[in-house]
């Protein structure tokens, strides 16, 4: 019988993931908030579970190398990568993708944009007409609107609270964000029974 793998994005993903596999009775046999293990067994009938950046979920699932992935609806969005079924939306890690700025700003031509979401930027300021240049940062990206570094930022809001104490509104949401159990084309084609059982146990069929 194949032996599955499914990806799981580090940090808050990772947690709330490991939570409804536990509620189900899945559980790994090392914990994977402790250990510097990268692949981890279960107590599942031929299930693996790896531990990696939620940037390299899609590219994994992509590959074919791994079966499942469970990623934030952002990572899909900003990968392009189209070599998987979205099986289902877990609600967990919610929040919401924004434009933010200082209080006034209003979207116009020629903004600077400061994001770790160029390909999603890019995007959403095209479908409204308005040419944009895009700076990509990796962290603490609202500093770059308080600096005066962009004119707004992109990026994600769960309670609005730095925003908020950092001088900065939401200005338009582009699109809610949670977390999504994916898998391959392939996987899903050829280990249908399996993943289908899988799924079963954890009442997403």
């Amino acid at each position: 019988m194949k032996k599955l793998l499914l990806a799981i994005s580090k940090g808050r993903i990772l947690e709330e993931a490991l939570e409804i596999l536990n509620k189900y009775g899945i559980k790994c046999k090392e914990s994977p908030l402790t250990s510097r293990k990268l692949i981890f067994t279960t107590n599942y009938e031929n299930l693996e579970i790896i531990i990696v950046r939620a940037s390299d979920v899609p590219i994994y699932i992509e590959s074919g190398k791994v079966d499942f992935g469970i990623v934030g609806k952002d990572t899909l969005l900003e990968s392009n990568l189209n070599n998987h079924i979205r099986l289902k939306n877990l609600n967990i890690a919610a929040c919401k993708l924004v434009v933010a700025g200082k209080k006034g700003t209003e979207l116009k031509n020629n903004m600077k944009v400061a994001t770790k979401y160029p390909t999603i930027t890019k995007k959403f300021f095209q479908n409204k007409g308005l040419p944009c240049s895009v700076l990509k940062l990796y962290g603490s990206i609202e500093l770059a609107a308080v600096l005066g570094l962009s004119d707004v930022v992109v990026d994600l809001v769960e309670s609005g609270q730095t925003l908020k104490q950092n001088g900065l509104i939401e200005i338009e949401v582009i699109d809610k964000i949670s977390s999504m159990l994916i898998v391959n084309k392939s996987s899903y084609k050829l280990y249908n029974k399996q993943i289908l059982k899988l799924l079963k146990k954890l009442e997403l069929d």
